[in-house]
């Protein structure tokens, strides 16, 4: 990715719907050219894969979360399936190592048009008490950053991070590695049970690519308008010395 290179609606509308059904009722409402679609474990376990055909054919691009995480060989194979479902992009959990990391990669190359290939970094969720309860020693800054290096070094799109971590690692990684935070919250908005949030100018400020944002757009009166003053919030936020 370069500089100046457009990355396309920055905007991810998280699906977090028990079924297609409850998830059409929104998409129905919603156009392409405003956001992408993030169907994670939950709707993805419900609607399967002709949900992810459904949504394509409507014109969306469709951020499969589904944290793959498991032996090598297992994680290569559904990371192939998954490129199959002509996904924009698609993620796997950085925990899972270098050796699983490369045959992701590799699996996802055989493609003409791969999608894009993200690494979970430490969920949005936690913070330093729920790491050092698992293990996990140091700040959650501290093991993102180690996270996104080794993602990167296995030549990873980008990561899933916090946008509290974004400004270091774009200084460290450069404009080609894709950001993707969850945890935004347009001003105003409940921060419910994210525990690293920002608004979205301010994520993007600080160097994020893409922003993941559910319950402030799918439980608003009004979806398509919260997307547009969203849209329009950050069309408005000129600054050219921000790295995409």
């Amino acid at each position: 990715m370069s500089q100046g290179e457009n990355l396309g609606p920055r905007v991810i509308v998280a699906l977090d719907y028990p079924d297609a059904e409850s998830a059409w009722q929104l998409v129905r409402r919603l156009e392409p050219g405003q956001c992408r679609l993030k169907v994670g474990k939950e709707l993805f376990t419900s609607a399967g894969p002709q949900f992810i055909g459904a949504l394509a054919e409507q014109g969306f691009e469709v951020f499969l979360d589904l944290k793959f995480h498991d032996i090598p060989t297992t994680v290569a194979r559904a990371c192939r399936a998954a490129a199959g479902l002509g996904v924009w992009m698609l993620n796997v959990h950085a925990l899972g190592g270098e050796r699983m990391l490369i045959a992701a990669r590799e699996a996802l190359q055989q493609d003409s048009k791969p999608p894009l290939l993200v690494a979970v970094t430490i969920l949005t969720s936690m913070d330093e008490s729920d790491l050092h309860a698992v293990g996990l020693s140091g700040t959650a800054q501290d093991n993102v950053i180690r996270l996104a290096t080794l993602a990167h070094r296995c030549g990873l799109d980008g990561v899933v991070c916090s946008s509290r971590e974004t400004a270091q690692l774009r200084a460290r990684f450069g404009a080609g590695f894709r950001l993707v935070t969850p945890g935004i919250r347009p001003s105003g908005s409940q921060v419910d049970d994210q525990r690293r949030v920002m608004t979205p100018v301010d994520a993007i400020g600080n160097g994020s690519s893409y922003l993941v944002i559910g319950r402030p757009v799918t439980q608003a009166d009004d979806p398509p308008g919260v997307l547009r003053t969203i849209n329009s919030e950050l069309a408005a936020f000129n600054q050219p010395h921000a790295p995409l």
